[in-house]
C-alpha cells in the first residue's frame, strides 16, 4: 500500500499536468493507495482556492475517488459524513472537523454560522463555549 500526498491527488483528479498526472494514473492502477483525512483536507482546500472548484465537484471528486476499490481513506465514516454534510451546505474542514469528534456528544465552536448550519445538517449539538 502507498500513502499520497495531495499534489499526487491533485494530478490525479484534475489532470492538470501530463506528465505528473500520468504518473498519478498509473500509481493508482499499481498499488493500493492510502489517504489520509489531512491529505483529504488539504486537497479540497486547493480544488477550491486554486482551481475554483464548487463544492458539488469537490464532492462528486472525491466520491469517485472513494469508489475506487484498491483506495483507502484514514477514517472512512468520517469522510463519508463530512461529504454529506459538505453536499447539505457545510464546508468541508468544518465538516471533518465535526465527524471526527469521536464519542463526544457535542461540539463546541465559536464560529456562529458554522454552529447555525452544522446543527440543522447534522442535527447534533453545537454548542457556544461558556466562559
Amino acid at each position: 500500500m502507498r500513502a499520497v500526498d495531495c499534489n499526487v491527488l491533485v494530478r490525479f483528479l484534475t489532470g492538470d499536468d501530463p506528465d505528473q498526472s500520468q504518473r498519478a494514473l498509473t500509481l493508482f492502477r499499481n498499488h493500493s493507495i492510502w489517504i489520509a483525512k489531512t491529505v483529504l483536507l488539504e486537497t479540497e482546500w486547493v480544488l477550491r482556492s486554486l482551481y475554483e472548484f464548487k463544492a458539488p465537484q469537490i464532492a462528486d471528486a472525491f466520491e469517485r475517488l472513494l469508489g475506487i476499490p484498491d483506495v483507502h481513506v484514514e477514517d472512512p465514516r468520517a469522510v463519508r459524513s463530512a461529504l454529506d454534510w459538505l453536499a447539505g451546505g457545510l464546508d468541508f474542514a468544518d465538516a471533518l472537523h465535526l465527524a471526527s469528534r469521536g464519542a463526544a456528544e457535542s461540539f463546541a465552536t465559536f464560529d456562529e454560522r458554522f454552529r447555525k448550519r452544522a446543527s440543522k445538517i447534522t442535527g447534533l449539538v453545537i454548542v457556544v463555549p461558556e466562559g
